[in-house]
């Protein structure tokens, strides 16, 4: 991390090297944030494809098969991230997600269809982990959360591009358009990642790689703090028997972190439950409530809108007072959100509530995550964010088959939301149960028993 690898100028909270790790990791995640918004985006579109009679239970197992392969990549590459590198690990997610979105628009069937999602999911899971990873490693600790809501922008952005390119795209062109344009990140972000991306230095230096950390240090004018022998040292654990001399998997369950990892666990699987139930339904949802299919979609751009605003202000709180509250704040304006639009109200009272629950879901999902990376040390980060993000996609999986036998079975489209309101609170009460770190109240400069340097105390 920033804080663990550098001195001299990287003690600047926003170094060069940081704006461009933060640039290239957001603009994957908004390519990551339109792949999987367009699917919400043609819904309609595949309900009325000559040939292919999908009903809306059909359509949402399909929504549910790329979320499979999500879930197989997060947990995967990201525990793959902490073996082989982030770098190594990011760009080979954007190739193989990028090539898969686009032969989707050449599907004939909804089984092809299908397994094309399935085959995009596992590189789309790999990007979050990875990305997430690197970006808070080369980040100062003091603006943690607000970098975390920065790139995590990139997903409702890549959302808001979705919307807006769907409202032209799609009646003139025909859903294979849309993806086809996500063909682009291969186009456009790999080569760039390629050339100027570099890796992680705490990484390069726990693996005896350190000819390489040098060369990474002097590229970007970083100073490396201790020798070799030193930071290698700091990723055990000087009895040889804590979590520091633990693979990263066994660690995440290991006495000292269990209880959060399954806190962390269980609020990523509400959050994306929230995230994907209104990202695939919503248009849905809204034009079964009488409105037309242009406002139906403009009710999921307001929803990527706000979630785009709404957490970077509330970011810059959160660095401040601290992870809990924030994250407790926005567990439950997501579920009051979502209960306004089960309510006959203006339209523009709705667009605010959409607004809001954008907020509330992305705005948690982004927090946790951000949490997490403060919570564990450097050498199991990026298996801590995978494992969160991995076991999250159960939820996002569960989302779209639920809403849809919702709506197939005829019920009022109230019930979407009420479905949608109880994960919100659950989370609240979840996030509470968090214990504090071990090495959390660390003196400054000095490791913690899990190898974890702590260069600030932070809030919690």
């Amino acid at each position: 991390m920033l804080e663990d690898s550098r001195g001299g100028r990287g003690n600047a909270t926003w170094p060069p090297v940081t704006l461009l790790v933060l640039a290239i990791c957001g603009i994957a995640i908004v390519a990551d944030g339109y792949d999987v918004v367009i699917y919400g985006a043609v819904i309609p579109s595949l309900l009325h494809e000559p040939g292919w009679g999908l009903t809306p239970a059909g359509a949402g197992l399909i929504g549910s098969f790329a979320l499979i392969g999500m879930l197989i990549g997060a947990t995967t590459v990201g525990t793959l991230t902490d073996i082989l590198g982030r770098r190594r690990m990011l760009i080979g997610c954007l190739i193989w997600f990028s090539a898969m979105t686009g032969l989707c628009a050449l599907a004939t069937s909804p089984e092809v269809f299908g397994l094309f999602r399935f085959l995009a999911g596992l590189g789309l899971g790999g990007v979050l982990p990875t990305a997430s990873a690197l970006s808070g490693e080369y980040s100062h600790p003091k603006t943690r959360n607000l970098v975390f809501a920065i790139i995590f922008s990139g997903f409702p952005v890549g959302g808001i591009i979705a919307a807006f390119t769907g409202m032209f795209v799609i009646p003139r062109f025909g859903w294979q358009a849309m993806f086809l344009l996500g063909l682009l990140p291969l186009v456009l972000v790999v080569p760039v990642a390629l050339k100027f991306l570099p890796e992680s230095i705490a990484f390069l230096r726990a693996k005896g790689r350190d000819a390489e950390a040098e060369k990474t240090a002097r590229r970007w004018d970083i100073a490396l703090e201790g020798t070799p022998t030193e930071a290698s040292a700091s990723a055990q654990s000087p009895t040889g028997t804590g979590p520091g001399s633990m693979s990263p998997v066994k660690a995440l369950f290991s006495r000292n972190y269990v209880v959060a990892t399954l806190c962390f666990l269980a609020m990523s699987c509400l959050c994306l439950f929230m995230i994907y139930g209104y990202n695939t339904w919503l248009p849905e949802i809204m034009r079964r409530a009488g409105y037309s299919s242009g406002s139906a979609l403009g009710f999921l751009l307001m929803f990527n809108l706000g979630a785009v605003v709404g957490q970077l202000l509330i970011s810059l709180a959160a660095d401040r007072i601290g992870s809990k509250p924030v994250i407790v704040t926005t567990c439950l304006l997501a579920g009051v959100a979502v209960i306004l639009l089960s309510l006959r109200l203006p339209t523009a009272v709705l667009y605010v509530a959409v607004a809001l629950g954008g907020v509330g879901a992305m705005g948690t999902q982004t927090f946790v995550l951000a949490y997490i990376s403060k919570y564990y040390p450097v050498r199991m980060g990026a298996t801590a964010l995978g494992w969160a993000l991995g076991f999250g996609r159960l939820g996002s999986m569960l989302a779209p088959p639920l809403l849809g036998l919702i709506i197939g079975a005829g019920l009022a489209y109230q019930w979407n939301f009420y479905a949608l309101a109880v994960p919100g609170v659950i989370g609240a009460a979840l996030i509470g149960l968090v214990p504090r770190a071990a090495g959390e109240a660390a003196p400054v400069g000095h490791a913690s028993t899990d190898g974890t340097v702590r260069s600030l105390p932070e809030p919690t």
